[in-house]
Formats: C-alpha cells, structure tokens, sequence
C-alpha cells in the first residue's frame, strides 16, 4: 500500500519505443471515435488516420515551419541553438532596443528573460513601414508603426481551421513565439527558458505540442533546475521553511480547461485565485494584457503550470501548503490526449464552458471511471441554458458530482466573491485525503499515454546513471570527503600554508637560505604524499563523465551532479524566503578564518578539486625532479577543466576550504585554454567583491546568464570564474574576444583591521582579485560599509600602478520603494575619509598621507560610478517576481561596463599568457 501522501502512479520504464507511444496514442483517441459514434473516422492522437489521409498534417506542418521561417528559426530544427548561442556579447547586448521585424522576437525574448524581465512576454514590436507600402505622403509625417502581439486566451477555434498566418505587418501571440523558441533549443536552453520564467513568476511549459513531428513533450528535464522554499506548517503549530525541488515535492493539483467556447476566461481566472488580497498577479498570460485577441497559431495544446507557494504571513497565503494550477491552452475536444493527462494526475478539474452539446457530453461520460473530482463554471445567459441543465443532470450521477459542482458567472457575478468561493472549493479538496502528484509522477502518467518525456534520451538517462553510481556511496559528507576526496584536508591546508610561506620568502630582503631549504623539503614531503594515492572508484567515475566524448552526455552529467549531491549533503537548515537569491551577512567578521563560515556542502567543486591536487602533486614532482615527466598520469586533467569551462561551468579560481589559489593548476587550466581558443584569446577580467549577502552573484548571473551560487548561506565559498564569449562581429569594436567573470563568493567576510590574521588574507584575497581585473564591481548592502579589505587593497594596488575600473554598487535588498543616495551621499562615500579607511592607510604605512577614496579609485559621481539598484522583489517571497526596476538597473549598468571597456577606460585588455603571468605573480 502507497504511504500516506504518496502518488499511486507506478513506475514505468523510461524508453518508450515509438511505435509503442504511437499504439497508446491511438488507443486514448480510440475512445474518442467509441463516443463520437461509427461514423467517425478514426484518427490517431498525431492527427493522422488509417487511411494516411495527407490533408490535416500538411496544413499543420505548413503552419510550424512558417511560423519558424517567420521568426527566423527554421536554421535551428537541425542543429538547435543552445545556452552558449543565447548568451554571447554583441552589439545589442549595448542597446535597449525594441524588436522591428518577427526575427527580432526570439532574441529579444531571450535577452529580456536572461535579465529577469518582468516584460518578457510583451512582444510589441516596432515596425518601419516598408518603403513600397508607405503612402504618399511627406517623409516628416511618417511615423514609426507600432504593432502589440497579444494571445487569444479561451477564443473557441476548430482544430481543422486554417487561419491566415502572420506576416511581417501582423500580430504573433507570445505563446507561438514560446512555443516556437522551446522547439528550436537544446536541452539546456530551454533549461535556463522555463528556469527564468520561474525567477520571473510566469506560467511554465509543462506539456509541449508539436504537430509537425506528431508527438507532445513533457518538458520534465526542462524543470529539474527550480527549487523553491516555502513556510511549511509542521504538526502541533510549529512551522519552518522548507526548500525542495519542484519536480520532486508532491502537491495537490488542479486543472483548468475550457470545452467548447466560455465567456470567462481560465487565465484570468487562475491569476485572481493566485494573487493575493488586492495585487494582479499576471503569471498566466491572458487576452486583456496590453492589446489584442490574436489566435494562436501553433501553441493551441500547450499546458502550462504555476504554484502558490506559502510565505508564512496570514495576510498573504491564500492556501496553507504548496497548490499546484495547470491550464490547458485550447478546447479539450480537440486535444483528448492532453485532457486524459490532467484527469489522471490532478485532485480536482475544473471545466470552463458555456454549452454542453451532445458531443461534449459523450467526451465527459468517457471519464465516468475516474476518480477525479470535476467542477464546471458556466455563464448560462449566453449558452443554452436548458440544454446545459439536461445534460448536466445526466453527468451528475455519472461522474460522482453534485450541485454544488456546478457554479454560474455572468457579467453581474461579484468577481471577488466567486474566486473567494474556487479558493474555498481548491482548499477543502486539498484539506481531504486527495491525489498528490510531483512533476516526476506527472511525466510517469505522461509515458503511459504515450507522450514523449524530454528527460528519456539516451544521453541523459546514461549520466543519470553515472551520477547515481556515485551518489549512492555518500551517507555522510564529511564522511565521504575524508575516504574518498583523499588529498583534500589537512595535506592540502599543510601544502597551502608552506607554498604561502615560501611565497612571502620570495618577497623577503635577504631570506635565510636554511629557511628555503626546510620549506621546499617539506613541502615535496606533503606532494610525494598527496602522489602516493590513486583516485578513488568515485572521483574515477567522475573523471570518465567529464571525460565523455559526447558533448551532451557531458553537459547532462554535470547538472545532474549538481542535483544529486544537493538532495544527498545539503543541510536541511533554510533561511527566510526573502533570501532566495540574496543573503545579509549573518556575521560582524569575527570568526577564526580557520573555521568555514558555514557548512560548505559537498559539491562538483569538490571533485574538481581533488583532480587539482592530484595535478598539482605531480607537477610539483616534476619540477623537483623527484618525478619524470614521462611518468605523468594526471596531466591531462587541466584541458577537461578548460573544456567544461567553456561550456559554462564556474570553476574555482581561490579554493574555499584553504582560502588559497593551486597556481599549478590554475595556470595549467588557463594553458589549455589558450590553446583551445587558438586566436580568439584576448580577455577582459571582470570581477565582483563584496561582503555574502549584498547580492553580487545575483547582479552577475541577472547582467550575463552566469551560474554563480546564489541565495545560500551554505553554498561554495571559494572565488569562481566563469567565461563569456564576445561575437566575432563584435570582438574588434569591444577589444576582447571573451570576458572572465569573476565572483568573490564568501572570501570577503567584513573583517576588521583589528581581526589579525583574518583581516590580512582577506585583504590579501581582495588584492588579489582586484590585482588579475580589469574592471571590479564593489557590490555594498549600505552606502558606507565598503569592507576593510577592499580598501586595504586599493591603497596596496595604488603603489603598484594597476588600477581597475570601478563601480560601486549600493543594493537595496529588501525594500524597493526607498530612494537611492543623494548626490551628496555619493560624494560623501566617495569624499570623506572613515575611521576604516585611516586604519588601513597606517596598516599600509601610508601615515596621513592617504587619500580620500574619490581620488584614490579616479571616481567621479558626475560619471556614474556609484549605483544605486532597486529592490530585487517585486512583492514578496516566495510568489513575489523580480522587479522591473532591478532588472532595468542591472541593464544599464551591464551597458555601462561594456562601454567603458569597448572606450579604453578599463586596465589594459590582456591576452591569456598574460593572466597566467599575472595570476604568478600576485
């Protein structure tokens, strides 16, 4: 018997052959031909009958390939376009610019969604009037012609109707253009797609439909990254917040459809059960929203998902526990297959109609076998209100439902009032013993009936696998990082603490020879132990899944690393839903810098730094002569690390858990790099500093598609970087062929001059950041609280000439309507000398000769180099969104930077060989 809670949907095998999913298609449209009567011919779910009658698919397929031709995609079905393609620098990457022709849209979509846009979804277009279709009028009247692109929520359409296609001079509906897009990208883009949309509160794609290939895809693979946190009410009263991910947390769920034509729009409907008190939330895209009811012209059988998720404040959560709203886009009489599917997985369907016909009666007694409860909402006055009642009274026994199942709204009908009614309806059906489904058990119905799952490719069920032989062996993370992370620990703090005083020797006037002598011993000691071991059975399996020859293999293996070791080590401690993507320090800067800050869970940095060790052994080995180079086994390893690199994986710069650089490594990585960019290795360094919590990852990952840790007190404490490609196009005007990104993750605590030792390495971390950047974002919580160590570094980079670009970046986290620093403010951060800055200037022997940080850092704030950014919700969490003015902010500051680099107001561009020296010599 299933445990309490639990779905009953069995496990089914992840390959579905296709003729198999062709069979089970064409028995659930079998059933629709049994009510339709004999002499409805038989189709199967693709759209295809037994007599290959040519007609219907042709007018489909004519449809999806104008649409993509249209829109500039039709390139893109072969070799899709993937995360990389989207996230290049460009020329428009500089522009705020609003798209001009239908090829425009897709980008521009993208662009907006990469910056969490809340105006994603409106796809206005301006249109230059074509010169052979202007009138004859004078040039000085004309005016720039601007077209709104709008869905047709609800709008009745016959599935057999062929309505004009859009041209250049008409509207698209934005759900096409989704649709379009999501059928155009790989596996990983339309990862990042729907993973935005979530950030953004916008409806997702749970079920895509693609009649030009005849089969749907349940977009699971698509969703795997989203995890929310939510206030979770625990028995006896107490309650806490609980993060999971949404494909794995098992909700009650409730369908919206609308069967033949209703008055009243499931959209709107769902977004009004969704908001709370008095604010609009838009996650459904509607009809009403700017101008329009266009129809839509490929997207009619899309499902869509959203969730409510509880905050834990009275006034806000409209239901006590996670509520999970599909909606299907078009009439359930035609798209059977996507009906059968939300019966089978919701608690609760409700039908939106204005007629119930013979027809739509026979589909509905069809469903006399489930346990699904059904509600219908009519509007009667403009329907045939005694034929409804005839046939409603038939369905009532059938389908199990009573009269308080049916409920009337016409234009009278208090709006207010009817969603207070479904809300009430939605929380006594979720309060009951009901079915609660995850988005895994969703898929596993979904295989059943024939659709296809995204995540059952043979190259992702293969890494799959691969992780979970790994995953499998970690009961305990510090357990499995003593056994089988070997050289990591105390060899690796040991080697580190040497190498640093061997460093500070090098620096030394006159240093004792003896001295040198016993450092270099001791540490080939620690090397020739480190080299003693081979790599365990998991970090060997690791190595062969990034060792795949197969790009994609490669790609799938590393997100599902990622996932399985967050579900198998992450503590289950969770911070308010305000810290989603930002976190206030929780610390003044005391703590031993001994000690981590926070629990670092185990994760895919871990492994690649027990390969760093390993090669850095070696080389080390090597160097000595203790070791010949013929009998190297490791390296090797630095070019894996280069190619996962650019494919767009953070990689460690500074090793969290020693809080120093593997130079061997790290300079070996950048190597391999080199050489596999061949002429395109010119960069820009562009790193971000801050104290953990004033949201610096976040503003990187919003400006550029990054993956940087965000939102966690636990997460990666090290310093990553992460490379950008620049479009050949584009590299000559901007003077860089890539830009490297680096995040200062935790290394910047907030310690105090008077903290010692912890005080001098963050300092001495700051430098060395600040020291490889050609541009450094200083990212502050308050407008005075600019960490000592950055300070410390500015007076130590000034001695040596090398002086980045800055901009200094004043977050307003937690409340968006407070105003941003007065120009007087800024002057006076800018200006006025602080007890802090004094300290760090007699640290550095400076005496009162030291300057006032405007004149130190060349800032200006007549130019811009102070920012204020807005709040980064827009409501709150866990339902609120990003807010437009954050994201319009990060937009102009990102477009700021790209023009100080492309005018020359940034260090010196460098080429690779050059970072390596310099990563050497800091």
């Amino acid at each position: 018997m299933a445990s309490p809670g639990h779905s009953d949907l069995g496990e089914v095998a992840p390959e579905i052959k296709a003729s198999e999913r062709r069979a089970a298609v064409a028995i659930a449209d079998l059933e629709w031909r049994e009510m339709e009567g004999d002499d409805c011919e038989f189709r199967y779910g693709d759209g295809t009958n037994e007599a290959q009658d040519n007609d219907f698919p042709t007018v489909e397929r004519s449809r999806l390939q104008e649409m993509l031709s249209l829109l500039g995609l039709e390139t893109y079905q072969v070799q899709k376009l993937s995360l990389q393609d989207s996230l290049q620098i460009s020329f428009d990457s500089m522009k705020n610019w609003a798209p001009q022709v239908p090829k425009d849209l897709p980008w521009n979509f993208l662009r907006k969604l990469q910056a969490l846009n809340a105006e994603a979804r409106n796809t206005t277009m301006v249109l230059d009037l074509l010169p052979d279709a202007r009138p004859v009028e004078k040039e000085s009247q004309m005016e720039e012609e601007i077209i709104y692109w709008d869905p047709a929520d609800d709008i009745a359409a016959d599935i057999y109707s062929f309505s004009e296609l859009p041209t250049p001079d008409t509207p698209v509906n934005p759900l096409d253009l989704l649709c379009a897009l999501l059928l155009s990208s790989d596996s990983f883009l339309q990862q990042e797609i729907v993973l935005k949309m979530s950030l953004c509160q916008f409806a997702l794609p749970l079920v895509l439909p693609d009649s030009e290939n005849h089969y749907h895809t349940f977009l699971l693979w698509a969703m795997r990254g989203i995890v929310r946190t939510w206030w979770s009410h625990l028995p006896r009263g107490v309650g806490s917040f609980r993060e999971d991910s949404v494909v794995l947390s098992r909700t009650p769920t409730f369908a919206f459809v609308r069967m033949d034509v209703s008055s009243n729009s499931k959209s709107q409907l769902l977004n009004a059960i969704l908001s709370p008190g008095h604010r609009q939330w838009d996650c459904f895209w509607h009809r009403d929203l700017n101008l329009g009811t266009n129809p839509r012209e490929i997207s009619d059988g899309l499902v869509e998902i959203s969730w409510f998720f509880p905050s834990g404040r009275e006034d806000l959560d409209i239901f006590p526990e996670p509520v999970a709203f599909l909606n299907l886009r078009g009439d359930i009489g035609s798209h059977w297959l996507q009906f059968k599917l939300l019966t089978e997985i919701s608690s609760a369907v409700f039908i939106l109609t204005d007629n119930i016909s013979k027809k739509e009666y026979k589909l509905l007694y069809s469903m006399r076998e489930s346990t699904t409860k059904y509600y219908f909402i009519l509007s009667p006055y403009r329907g045939k209100r005694n034929t409804n009642l005839r046939f409603l009274n038939k369905l009532i026994p059938v389908l199990k439902i009573d009269h308080s199942h049916v409920l009337v709204k016409v234009s009278s009908t208090d709006s207010e009032s009817f969603v207070k009614r479904i809300r009430a309806i939605i929380g006594n059906v979720a309060r009951a013993p009901c079915r609660r489904v995850s988005v895994e058990d969703m898929a596993h119905a979904a295989r059943k009936l024939g659709l296809k799952v995204d995540e059952d490719c043979e190259e992702c069920q293969k890494a799959k696998d691969r992780m979970e032989r790994i995953t499998r062996k970690i009961k305990d993370s510090d357990a499995y990082r003593r056994d089988e992370l070997r050289l990591q620990g105390d060899p690796w703090r040991k080697a580190a603490q040497v190498e640093k005083e061997f460093c500070q020797l090098q620096w030394a006037k006159d240093p004792p020879e003896k001295h040198r002598a016993e450092l270099r011993r001791r540490l080939l000691e620690l090397r020739m132990q480190q080299n003693g071991h081979d790599p365990t059975s998991g970090v060997q399996e690791f190595i062969s899944g990034i060792s795949s020859p197969s790009p994609g293999e490669k790609q799938y293996f590393l997100r599902w690393m990622e996932w399985g070791l967050a579900r198998v080590a992450q503590p289950r401690l969770r911070q308010p839903p305000e810290t989603l993507l930002t976190l206030r320090p929780k610390h003044g800067g005391a703590a031993d810098l001994g000690e981590p800050l926070w629990p670092e869970p185990l994760g895919v940095e871990h492994f690649l730094r027990e390969m760093g060790q390993f090669y850095e052994a070696e080389s080390c080995l090597v160097e000595a002569g203790r070791l010949p180079a013929g009998q190297r086994r490791f390296a090797h390893f630095p070019g894996l690390a280069s190619e996962l690199l650019l494919t767009g994986l953070p990689l460690e710069l500074i090793d969290g858990s020693t809080l120093s650089t593997p130079v061997r490594w790290v300079s070996g990585l950048l190597k391999e790099l080199h050489v596999r960019l061949e002429r395109r290795s010119r960069l820009v360094v562009l790193s971000a500093l801050g104290v953990p919590g004033t949201g610096k990852s976040t503003l990187l990952n919003t400006m550029f598609g990054l993956r940087f840790a965000t939102g966690k007190s636990w997460g990666p404490r090290g310093a990553f970087m992460q490379l950008i490609t620049v479009a050949e196009g584009f590299s000559q005007d901007l003077g860089c062929d890539h830009i490297l990104v680096i995040d200062s993750g935790g290394l910047i605590g907030g310690a105090l001059t008077s903290a010692g030792d912890r005080f001098e390495l963050e300092a001495s971390l700051a430098t060395l950041l600040m020291g490889l950047s050609n541009v450094t974002v200083v990212s502050l919580a308050e407008t005075r609280d600019i960490p000592p160590a950055i300070l410390h570094a500015f007076l130590r980079l000034e001695k040596t000439g090398h002086m980045p670009n800055y901009q200094f970046v004043y977050q307003n986290l937690h409340d968006m309507s407070a105003s941003g620093p007065r120009p007087r403010d800024k002057r006076q951060l800018l200006d006025s000398p602080s007890d802090l800055s004094r300290a760090a200037a007699q640290m550095e022997k400076q005496g009162d000769g030291f300057r006032a940080l405007a004149g130190l850092a060349f800032c200006d704030p007549e130019k811009q180099h102070i920012w204020h950014i807005p709040g980064l919700w827009h409501g709150a969490p866990p339902m609120a969104a990003v807010s437009l003015a954050y994201s319009e902010a990060i937009f102009e500051l990102k477009r700021c930077l790209l023009e100080n680099i492309r005018n020359g107001l940034s260090n010196q561009n460098k080429n690779i060989q050059q970072l390596i020296e310099l990563v050497r010599r800091l």
